[in-house]
């Protein structure tokens, strides 16, 4: 009984793989017709003024195409950084009795993982590098004084070097009276 049920449903699904390739096979119909720009289209779907376009063969095959273009990588361009002090602005006077000075680096066209800034503050490295844009220097002396930044990539390799800029300090005077 088992052996027959299994011939049974074995026949039943050859039957419907049959009936089904021969119905999508002989329903695939092409149709031409040419739009309001004079442009011939082919579709499977038939429109009014449409004609049937007549198939000879059920198997179409496209001429082999030669894809070796699209093996290779695109080039990627490398990103220029740039790296500037953007404050204290380029010849400002700061006016800070504690002496205090808040130094702001830009970076474009962005700041990446792994990048590091290295501020130069009158030509001396201050701290190491940082993974801030921001510093904050302390009873800087008056008169006048340089900044400049350098930024590493990932790799501790330079990428860019700003400008040196230059900024004013002025801080009140202390006269001891005794």
């Amino acid at each position: 009984m088992q052996g027959c049920r299994v011939k049974s449903t074995t026949l039943l699904v050859l039957s419907l793989i049959f009936i089904s390739f021969f119905s999508y096979s002989a329903a695939q119909k092409v149709y031409s017709w040419k739009d309001k720009n004079g442009v011939l289209v082919f579709s499977d779907t038939p429109r009014p003024g449409a004609t049937e376009v007549k198939m000879n063969t059920q198997n179409l095959t496209m001429p082999a195409t030669d894809t070796s273009i699209l093996d290779s990588a695109p080039s990627a361009t490398p990103v220029k950084f740039k790296v500037s002090i953007a404050s204290p602005a380029n010849e400002a006077t700061v006016r800070e009795n504690t002496g205090s000075v808040y130094v702001t680096a830009r970076i474009s066209p962005r700041f990446e993982t792994g990048f590091k800034v290295q501020l130069l503050f009158d030509g001396t490295p201050h701290g190491a590098p940082s993974n801030s844009t921001t510093f904050a220097l302390r009873e800087v002396n008056r008169g006048e004084h340089t900044l400049q930044a350098k930024l590493y990539n990932a790799n501790n390799k330079l990428v860019s070097v700003s400008p040196i800029s230059t900024f004013f300090m002025h801080r009140a005077s202390v006269i001891n009276r005794n």
